[in-house]
C-alpha cells in the first residue's frame, strides 16, 4: 500500500504511484439534449420568419393563379370582347357553319317550309286546326289528315317532327319548332322536302304567336358570346 492512500481504504481507492484520483462530475446529457431541440426550434422559427417576409413583399400567395386568370403571358390585363360565332375560318375549313348547316342569315322563311300535320290523338279536328294556324304563320302546308298506325297514340310528347336527313331538314327543324315547343325530331328516308308535324298526345295549342316570333329572331341573329381575350 502506498504512503499517499488514507488509512482503511483500500481496492479501488488504492492510490498507486505519484497520481491522485481525478474526481469528474457526470454529464448531465438531458441538458445536451434540450439545447441541441432548442436551437433547432429557434433556426426553424428564423427560417419561416424570413419566408413570410419574403412572401409578403412579393405580393402575397395566389397571386399566380389570379394573375392567370386576369393577365395574359405578357402581363397585360386582360379585357372581355365579344366573340362572333365560329364560321370555321380559324379552322382552316371554308365555309363552316353552325350545327344544323344554317348561318343566322340562311334560317329559311317558314313560307319557303312545307308542312303535313298528322293527327296522332284520338281528338278529331286537330290536325285542321293546327294546320290552318300554320298557315296564318306563313307556312305552307301539305297534308292535313291522321297518323299512320306506326305512329297512331304513340307520340306522348306535345309532338313529333319528321323529315329528310340533311343539314336543311335540321334548320327547317329550328324553325318550325319554335311554333311547337317540346317536340321531337327523328329523320327517315324520304327524298323531299317537306315535313311532318305529328301531333302528340300532350298537345294543347302552338306555341303563342309571340314567343314564337322572338325565338324566330334568335335563329336569325345568335348573339354572340362574351369571352376574355389578352
Amino acid at each position: 500500500m502506498s504512503m499517499l492512500t488514507p488509512p482503511g481504504m483500500g481496492g479501488q481507492y488504492r492510490i498507486k504511484g505519484d497520481r491522485y484520483p481525478r474526481m469528474r462530475r457526470p454529464r448531465n446529457r438531458r441538458r445536451i439534449v434540450l439545447a441541441t431541440v432548442s436551437a433547432a426550434a429557434a433556426t426553424g422559427l428564423v427560417g419561416w420568419g424570413t419566408l413570410q417576409l419574403i412572401d409578403v413583399f412579393s405580393g402575397g400567395g395566389g397571386s399566380s393563379a389570379e394573375a392567370a386568370g386576369k393577365h395574359g403571358e405578357d402581363g397585360k390585363e386582360c379585357v372581355a370582347q365579344d366573340r362572333k360565332p365560329d364560321d370555321g375560318s380559324a379552322s382552316g375549313k371554308t365555309g363552316g357553319k353552325p350545327a344544323g348547316g344554317k348561318s343566322g342569315a340562311d334560317v329559311p322563311k317558314p313560307g319557303t317550309i312545307k308542312v303535313n300535320v298528322l293527327n296522332a290523338t284520338p281528338r278529331s279536328g286537330l290536325a285542321a286546326d293546327t294546320a290552318d294556324e300554320l298557315k296564318k304563320r306563313g307556312f305552307k302546308v301539305g297534308e292535313v289528315t291522321n297518323a299512320p298506325k306506326s305512329l297512331d297514340k304513340k307520340v306522348k310528347g306535345t309532338g313529333l317532327l319528321m323529315g329528310a336527313t340533311g343539314a336543311d331538314t335540321a334548320a327547317r327543324f329550328k324553325v318550325l319548332g319554335s311554333h311547337l315547343a317540346g317536340a321531337d325530331t327523328r329523320y327517315d328516308n324520304r327524298k323531299g322536302a317537306d315535313v311532318d308535324l305529328v301531333i302528340g298526345n300532350e298537345f294543347k295549342k302552338l306555341t303563342a304567336e309571340k314567343d314564337a316570333a322572338r325565338a324566330m329572331a334568335a335563329l336569325a341573329d345568335p348573339k354572340p358570346s362574351t369571352s376574355p381575350s389578352c
